[in-house]
């Protein structure tokens, strides 16, 4: 942990999907960061009853005027300079995106090493699940602007606009993306039967390894994106962020697939998100941009 000041800003903003029933999208997010420590401002896109992949239901995007006036208020509120970080995950509309992107800018503006978390929530293995100018909202307004993103392999697959079978391919999608830090869920793993998260920023390239759960509960991404956001918040390296992350997350899965459990029970595991017992292997991989390993 780093030493902070104690009027040090250490809000979050997370802006995403909202269910009443689940673990994803804010649901997900919020319960981490605060269960860790931040304060959260939570601004949702669109409000379900519960994840779209159970079943369709009721769908409420907030009218664009509305949703931008809302976020105008808070680049206006008087509470602004609490704010140390915004996450983006889902957006309900296109639009959506700009207004994500002028908040950032005015929290930037008032707290200037703030950072800003882009999760491209898009799609998956199946292809994209949100309307391709959504999509391309997400890939041309906010991942520009980001000082992290979080795609899964197959959402830097879209955005790539190629294929990435190999780490090789998530590496090279991953250096031309944008954002100078990048953490992609469900990369290909080293070791037979695994899944990783793959971390790359200027200096390094990291891999963490865990076995495949099969049929994995919905908000996966989501989680690790708060999760991460919070170790970086807290003073924690890269190398020991992403193992943490990683660990923390695979726990929370394993336990819920073992209760036979269709969201995940963060409620259940909420230890897991501070002190994770599970074992993940990490592989300092080649950097793209050194001519040896980090």
């Amino acid at each position: 942990m780093s030493a902070e000041k104690p009027d040090a800003p250490r809000a979050v903003i997370v802006i995403s999907s909202h269910v009443a029933r689940g673990s994803v999208g804010n649901r997900a997010a919020v319960f981490a960061l605060e269960t860790l420590g931040f304060p959260v401002w939570a601004v949702p896109t669109v409000i379900l009853p519960w994840h779209p992949g159970h079943s369709r239901a009721t769908r409420i995007v907030p009218p664009l005027d509305q949703f931008k006036a809302m976020m105008a208020d808070l680049e206006r509120a008087p509470w602004l300079g609490e704010v140390r970080a915004v996450l983006s995950g889902y957006l309900g509309e296109a639009g959506q995106a700009e207004a994500v992107a002028s908040l950032v800018a005015a929290v930037k503006e008032k707290t200037p090493n703030a950072l800003y978390v882009c999760d491209p929530v898009m799609g998956d293995s199946g292809g994209l699940y949100v309307p391709e100018p959504t999509a391309a909202a997400m890939r041309d307004k906010l991942m520009p602007i980001a000082d992290i993103a979080t795609p899964n392999r197959y959402e830097l697959a879209w955005m790539a606009g190629a294929p990435l079978p190999d780490i090789k391919a998530v590496t090279a999608a991953a250096l031309h993306a944008g954002p100078s830090t990048m953490l992609v869920t469900s990369a290909p793993a080293m070791m037979a039967g695994g899944i990783g998260n793959f971390l790359l920023d200027g200096s390094q390239a990291l891999l963490a390894e865990h076995r495949v759960i099969e049929r994995p509960p919905n908000g996966l991404g989501d989680l690790t994106a708060a999760v991460y956001l919070a170790r970086v918040l807290s003073g924690q390296a890269p190398v020991k962020a992403l193992q943490s992350t990683t660990a923390a997350v695979y726990e929370i899965l394993a336990r819920t697939a073992k209760r036979g459990g269709d969201e995940l029970q963060l409620e259940t595991d909420a230890q897991s998100l501070s002190h994770p017992m599970a074992m993940v292997q990490l592989r300092h991989l080649l950097h793209p941009g050194r001519d040896k390993r980090a």
